[in-house]
């Protein structure tokens, strides 16, 4: 998926022409660009002329922005609320360079019960404070995959972490009610909600994605043994991963996905993992990686970290 993938109704199109081609089940740039002059003449009612206008609005819109170096540095010098979510624990933040990066994904990865989803509980909540508190004063959505998250451990890190803030009852309610919950437990299911975030991240103002396990239903579904079943994961996990990377760059917000370390496969073999690498690498969509972050956990729970 890239920025093809934008909705029509946010290309610049007329919202009665955009009701007009859903009704065709065209609602995407991608699907509008794929049609024929001819198609998109019986489809949209209008004119050839009017045609060739109407494609060069969504070619435009769904074109990337070409950006300098130096506007990118310029946008995160001059608004740093707006580059990075702060995760609070100042050794991290400055390895980080200021804390999780908007716009990009970070993949938090490490053995079953070292502390992943206790880390993005703690993110969802921070996400959620105004922007003078470091937060990015949003709401989160909060896909998980395997009914790991607690909305008790929630409330109890809110008491716990920033109990001057949390002194009332109210601006707990307001915080928990920020925080949109899906449990999904099937590939079907994690695909089809990653491929409606854009219209929920519109709707709901949303500032952060966790997608909390983002491989363990891939690893229940499929097994790497059976002939075209690496293949069909790959390109499940690609597909994932390049919506996700799409609505991070496009939207400015961070993603977070977090990933078990178990095994990876060497030529169709499976092997032992290496202590820092991720069990299903996620970073498969056009060869890039997402920002890597393993964790562990000490004896008394408190999380450590290395990149």
């Amino acid at each position: 998926m890239n920025m093809a993938s934008k909705k029509l109704r946010r290309a610049g199109l007329p919202q009665e022409l955009c009701k007009r081609l859903s009704r065709h089940q065209i609602t995407t740039c991608q699907d509008f660009l794929c049609l024929s002059l001819l198609e998109l003449m019986k489809v949209t009612g209008q004119s050839y002329w009017n045609v060739q206008k109407l494609l060069h609005t969504v070619s435009q819109a769904c074109a990337p922005r070409m950006q300098t170096v130096y506007e990118m540095k310029m946008k995160r010098t001059t608004n740093p609320s707006s580059a990075f979510l702060p995760t609070t624990l100042g050794d991290l933040d400055k390895i980080l360079h200021g804390g999780i990066a908007c716009g990009s994904l970070t993949e938090i990865t490490g053995p079953s019960g070292c502390g992943k989803t206790q880390f993005c509980i703690m993110m969802s909540l921070l996400a959620t404070f105004p922007t003078s508190l470091g937060g990015l004063d949003g709401a989160v959505i909060y896909i998980d995959t395997e009914s790991a998250f607690s909305a008790e451990r929630l409330l109890e890190m809110a008491r716990h972490r920033f109990p001057d803030y949390f002194a009332t009852e109210e601006k707990l309610v307001l915080i928990a009610s920020r925080i949109h919950l899906y449990r999904e437990f099937t590939c079907d299911s994690v695909l089809k909600r990653i491929e409606s975030l854009e219209e929920e991240i519109i709707s709901k103002n949303a500032k952060l994605v966790v997608i909390d396990s983002v491989a363990s239903v891939v690893r229940k579904e499929f097994d790497t043994k059976l002939q075209g079943n690496l293949q069909q994961r790959s390109n499940l996990l690609s597909r994932e991963a390049s919506i996700l990377k799409y609505l991070a760059e496009e939207f400015s917000i961070p993603v977070i996905l977090t990933n078990q370390i178990t095994t990876w496969l060497s030529d169709g073999l499976a092997v032992q993992a290496d202590p820092l690498s991720p069990a299903d690498d996620f970073s498969l969509s056009e060869g890039k990686q997402p920002f890597l972050l393993q964790l562990k956990l000490d004896p008394d729970t408190n999380l450590h970290y290395y990149s």
